[in-house]
C-alpha cells in the first residue's frame, strides 16, 4: 500500500509564515526556511509554500524566500502564489521547488495546466481547489478565498485534473484554521471524481482527523496550525498512524 504523505503548510506573506482561520485574521509564526528546516528534521515528506499575497498584490511569488527555503532543503518543496505563465513556473522550479501550484489563473484560464503539464510534466503541476460553502453547494473561491465563484468545486477539480494537473490541492476554506476536523464529504467527492492524488487540508486538528480524511480517499494530509503552535510534530503524527496500521513513511 501506498504511503501516505503527512505535508506541513507555509503560507507566506511579506517574507514571514501567518496563520489565520478561515483565510483572516492571520498572525505570524516564523520564518519560512527555519521553519521548513525543523519540519524536515521532524519527517515531513513535502513541505507546501504558498505566498498568499501575490495574486491580490499581482505580482510573481517572491523568488527569494523560494530559493531561501529550498537552499538547504532535502524534502520536495512546493511553492505557489502568482503563478499566471509558464515562466512563473519556471522561475519557481529553477530556484529549488520541485513542484508548484496554480489555483486564480488556472481557473480564469484552464489551457494554463495543458501548458504547463506539457512544458514540465504533470508531476510539477498542483492545481490548488479552495471550496466554499457545504454540501452540493461548494464552490470554487479565488484570490485568496475573496472571491466565490458560481464554480461547483468538484466540477472545476475534475476538469483540471483533465487538463494535466498531478495533484489537487483541496482546502475547505470553511474549515481553514479552525481545527475542527476536515470536510470528509467534499473530500470523498473531489478523489473518487479525479484520478490523480488529493492532499486534503483545511481544518486538522490532530492525527485522528487526519486519519479520516485519509479514510476518506486523501492520499496526503496538510496542516499548519498544529504544527506551528507545537501542538504536534510531524513525527508524532507518523507514530500515531504507524501504531494504527496507516503506512507512513518513517525515519
Amino acid at each position: 500500500m501506498t504511503a501516505k504523505r503527512i505535508i506541513p503548510c507555509l503560507d507566506v506573506r511579506n517574507g514571514r509564515v501567518v496563520k489565520g482561520v478561515r483565510f483572516l485574521s492571520l498572525r505570524e509564526s516564523g520564518d519560512p526556511a527555519a521553519l521548513a528546516l525543523e519540519y524536515e528534521r521532524q519527517g515531513a515528506d513535502e513541505i507546501v509554500f504558498l505566498d498568499i499575497t501575490a495574486t491580490i498584490e499581482k505580482r510573481p511569488v517572491f523568488i527569494q524566500s523560494i530559493r531561501k527555503t529550498a537552499e538547504h532543503l532535502f524534502t520536495p518543496l512546493s511553492a505557489g502564489g502568482g503563478v499566471r505563465h509558464e515562466n512563473d513556473a519556471r522561475a519557481l522550479l529553477e530556484n529549488g521547488a520541485d513542484k508548484f501550484t496554480l489555483n486564480t489563473a488556472a481557473v480564469e484560464n484552464p489551457a494554463l495546466i495543458e501548458r504547463c503539464a506539457r512544458c514540465f510534466g504533470s508531476q510539477a503541476v498542483v492545481v490548488a481547489v479552495d471550496a466554499a460553502g457545504t454540501g452540493k453547494h461548494r464552490k470554487v473561491a479565488v484570490r485568496a478565498g475573496r472571491c466565490v465563484l458560481d464554480l461547483n468545486a468538484v466540477d472545476w477539480a475534475r476538469r483540471a485534473a483533465d487538463c494535466g494537473a498531478g495533484e489537487i490541492l483541496l482546502t475547505s476554506i470553511d474549515r481553514d484554521g479552525t481545527q475542527s476536523g476536515y470536510d470528509l464529504d467534499l473530500i470523498h467527492e473531489v478523489s473518487s471524481a479525479v484520478p490523480v492524488p488529493v492532499i486534503a487540508s483545511g481544518g486538522g486538528g490532530g492525527p485522528r482527523d487526519m486519519a479520516e480524511a485519509l479514510e476518506a480517499g486523501a492520499d496526503a494530509v496538510l496542516a499548519a496550525s498544529i504544527f506551528h503552535r507545537g501542538q504536534y510534530t510531524v513525527s508524532q503524527i507518523k507514530e500515531w498512524m504507524h501504531e494504527r496500521g496507516i503506512p507512513v513513511r518513517r525515519t
